[in-house]
């Protein structure tokens, strides 16, 4: 009975410690099996179960199979903590950078006559992309936010004081950096390409849509080399009001067609813009004089400035994770290519990785227990700065990569590099910090700024 005993103390000391703190968040899910007697210094414990152990000093401890099960609640609150603030970073940044990503394609609307949704329609198939690139720094920042906020609080001293393993936090923050691998992973392989691919698509059908390029009111407008069309206004019944056609293809010879009404006009022939009541000016080179004729009715084709058919040709990029590492021997792109293709499958290879090992890295800077009165800042810039290099150490190798197949293996080297530094602070719990002189010339730098800027 002596080795239950001991384990039951201390495990009914830890929660008594933890209870003492009752401004905590860790606090709340274990003080529920535990009442506190108003009768001098001691503590019940008390169960549905029956009374087994000893009664010492006005203490009675009984084990509580399920209070041991309730441990997980500490996993529980940090894998929720982190999530909710690794989505809320996540849709923000993805909605500011799309914004700024959208604004480039605005001439959609402007110039191509679409609506607002397919335009945002055309525009969201990047989200994926973005979602690819931002999810491991959000990932980062939220990772940061939950440590920063229990050591503020100093959970992270209560619980390393009553004995607990800093690997109980690490496997919660592991947990949730898990599930953001597994959602990069499939953006990676599936959903990033197939919405480039859409993308692409769509605006080429939008872009060789001839019909909503020229119904355009009040502009000059394009539509090839050397035709250019204008029409003052557009009318409810969908015709068309004051046209003006612009035709100097044939370098002998320069059209112009003034119509006062016309419409588009959609069959099995083709599409034709047919004009009424107009004048045709055909002026040719050498002659000082225009030849002009009146017509009442009169077609010009818009067919042979729509683009035909094509069979669509996708950048890597746009190559899904299977095509990669199974391409086409006969592709052109991959005969032409064959090291962009390799630099991009160790890329989308590394992709789910960058997660667990930047929740690693910023563990291991930031959650080692301090008080208060100890500065994270410096941590907070040791975990920052540790990601950004293991990153710009993968952006690198891709680029060089395809060029120089060996450099393609050092971006799995640092990574396994930072990770097993990473797990060997986290397990001997050591406290990364710079050394004593830097320390004490960021403190001097810091004062002797605020005395300057701050002091009247």
């Amino acid at each position: 009975m002596a080795q239950p005993t001991t384990r039951i103390r201390r495990t009914s000391g830890f929660y008594i410690l933890l209870c003492m703190f009752n401004g905590f968040a860790f606090a709340r899910p274990f003080c529920q099996a535990i009442k506190v007697s108003l009768t001098g210094l001691s503590f019940k414990f008390e169960s549905t179960r029956r009374l087994v152990g000893e009664t010492k000093r006005g203490v009675r401890y009984m084990p509580d199979q399920g209070t041991m099960l309730r441990m997980g609640s500490i996993n529980g609150y940090i894998f929720r903590t982190t999530l909710g603030a690794f989505l809320i970073v996540l849709v923000s940044l993805t909605a500011v950078i799309w914004v700024t990503q959208a604004l480039r394609d605005i001439d959609i609307m402007t110039s191509q006559g679409q609506t607002i949704l397919v335009f945002v329609g055309i525009t969201g198939l990047i989200i994926p992309l973005l979602v690819l690139v931002i999810a491991p720094i959000a990932l980062l920042i939220a990772v940061a936010h939950v440590l920063n906020k229990l050591s503020n609080d100093s959970e992270i001293i209560v619980m390393n004081a009553a004995g607990m393993s800093p690997w109980v936090l690490f496997r919660a923050f592991m947990a949730a950096a898990l599930v953001v691998s597994l959602l990069v992973g499939a953006i990676s392989a599936y959903f990033a390409p197939k919405g480039l691919r859409m993308l692409r698509d769509w605006l080429t059908e939008v872009r060789a849509n001839v019909v909503s390029s020229i119904v355009q009111p009040g502009r000059f407008t394009p539509i090839e080399n050397g035709v250019t069309i204008h029409i003052r206004e557009r009318r409810p019944n969908g015709q068309l009001a004051g046209i003006f056609l612009d035709d100097r293809r044939n370098p002998n010879e320069r059209i112009t067609v003034l119509s006062e009404n016309g419409e588009l006009l959609d069959n099995d022939s083709g599409t034709y813009l047919v004009l009424q009541k107009g004048i045709v000016q055909r002026q040719e080179t050498g002659q000082r004089d225009p030849a002009m004729v009146v017509f009442d009715r009169y077609a010009f084709d818009l067919s042979q400035f729509a683009g035909g058919a094509q069979s669509a040709k996708y950048s890597i990029r746009e190559r899904y994770l299977w095509q990669l590492l199974f391409p086409d021997p006969k592709d052109p792109s991959y005969v032409e290519q064959p090291g962009q293709f390799r630099a991009e499958l160790h890329d989308r290879l590394m992709a789910p990785l960058y997660p667990l090992a930047f929740v690693v890295i910023a563990y291991a800077y930031l959650g080692a227990p301090r008080t208060t009165r100890q500065s994270r800042t410096l941590s907070m810039l040791g975990a920052v700065g540790g990601v950004a290099l293991l990153r710009l150490i993968g952006f690198a190798s891709t680029v060089f990569g395809a060029a120089i197949p060996w450099v393609l293996a050092l971006q799995y080297l640092t990574l396994a590099a930072a990770v097993g530094a990473g797990l060997y602070v986290i397990r001997r719990g050591l406290i990364i910090e710079p050394p004593a002189f830097i320390s004490d010339w960021l403190a001097a730098l810091t004062e002797r700024l605020g005395r300057r800027f701050v002091a009247p």
